[in-house]
């Protein structure tokens, strides 16, 4: 029951200067009552790329699945690993027909991506009516984005390194936790840099909130 309801969250990401910081509350919700503590909104797509979610959460679970397949598709017609680009548009067209399916209610799942490629890491703003932005600093969703861009925007440094970017994630997740009832039990950080995409543990970061 659970995976068809809408969820209240937070997401952020974040560029910094040697890599890409992700981060995602943990708790989903069906109106006023708390269905998952542990929901996962942050997920590894493959060795080149990771999301955060937002929205209804069967579709963006159908929408990851198909994601991961298609992506595997691509590579092994083209013999090669498919760039940041062209993974950030796949995902964007399906997202564009899954809201305009015929005769069935529109689903709704907004992402941000983080991947490498040979160029380098890259942040894209997925949204879900099907277009791409790609992110130069810093971005965040969900119901609690608006008390996460107030940090962001204040404490954002483009020279800022992946451990700082972390740190900045979670206060800015942390502050949508203490004002937005949907967002809430804990947070799940993905870390992209140009050898590997890896989670952080969210304990083992000392931080003064």
């Amino acid at each position: 029951m659970d995976e068809q309801l809408k969820t209240g969250t937070t997401t952020v990401g974040i560029v910094c200067k040697d890599g890409i910081v992700l981060a995602a509350d943990m708790r989903a919700t069906a109106g006023t009552m708390i269905v998952d503590k542990r929901a996962e909104k942050v997920h590894l797509i493959s060795d080149d790329f990771a999301v955060t979610i937002a929205g209804t959460v069967s579709d963006a679970q159908l929408l990851i699945k198909l994601f991961r397949a298609e992506l595997k598709l691509k590579e092994m017609k083209t013999g090669k690993h498919p760039s940041a680009k062209e993974a950030a548009n796949l995902l964007a067209g399906m997202q564009y027909s899954n809201i305009r399916r015929p005769s069935m209610l529109p689903g709704i799942a907004h992402f941000i991506m983080g991947g490498k490629d040979s160029s380098g890491v890259h942040l894209y703003d997925l949204f879900p009516d099907g277009s791409v932005t790609k992110i130069k600093d810093y971005i965040s969703s969900g119901s609690g984005s608006v008390f996460a861009y107030g940090v962001l925007e204040t404490q954002y440094n483009p020279e800022m390194n992946v451990e700082e970017g972390i740190k900045l994630a979670i206060r800015a997740v942390n502050t949508a936790l203490q004002r937005d009832s949907a967002s809430g039990n804990g947070i799940n950080i993905m870390v992209v840099n140009s050898q590997e995409i890896k989670r952080v543990m969210y304990k083992e970061v000392a931080i003064n909130l």
